[in-house]
């Protein structure tokens, strides 16, 4: 009779904790032999204990999710003891902060270029035009089109920059129709 050798790799967990991993390991799925660095991880951070327990009180389709983000915040405490991905999110959110003031400095600069007629001295913000307008720029038009406080400028065979709505709320629509009530009344 031919004995059956086949060989069955344990999960990342089980070899780290030097244990038998029986067919049905909890940790089997999300710790595959090939990435034993992240079980590691998990393990120095949140024990395995804790992790079982957290994998057996989810649903199974939440278990994957659950482990990503385990060993997330595992390696970033591990890179940064104290803030941990706290200190990620605070980095990136920065970096959002200044390139969305590079990206309205930009915007204010294609349109100062465009028009043609705005001083270059002016603070940078939304600036009131008519409802449609076109100006050309070195042979390419361009069409600032103004809807729900905000506003388009972008070339008109091309994709739309957006910038943000009016100062104080108000629409630049609104800001419009108001100044054409005014000027009919004169």
């Amino acid at each position: 009779m031919a004995s059956s050798n086949t060989s069955y790799s344990p999960c990342a967990a089980c070899k780290f904790l030097r244990r038998k991993c029986m067919p049905g390991c909890i940790f089997a799925p999300y710790f595959p032999p090939e990435e034993p660095q992240k079980f590691s991880n998990v393990h120095k951070i949140f024990g395995a204990s804790n992790v079982t327990k957290i994998l057996n009180d989810l649903l199974p389709h939440q278990r994957e999710d659950a482990v990503n983000s385990l060993a997330y915040e595992a390696e970033a405490r591990i890179k940064d003891p104290v803030y941990g991905c706290v200190g990620a999110i605070s980095v990136l959110q920065r970096q959002v902060q200044r390139l969305q003031k590079e990206l309205d400095a930009a915007n204010a600069e294609l349109l100062r270029y465009a028009c043609n007629d705005i001083p270059t001295g002016m603070p940078v913000g939304p600036l009131v035009a008519p409802p449609s307008s076109v100006a050309t720029h070195q042979g390419i038009e361009f069409r600032r089109v103004i809807a729900n406080g905000g506003g388009s400028f972008f070339p008109i065979t091309g994709l739309p920059i957006s910038f943000p709505p009016a100062w104080g709320g108000t629409t630049l629509s609104a800001d419009l129709g108001e100044r054409q009530r005014r000027e009919n009344h004169i």
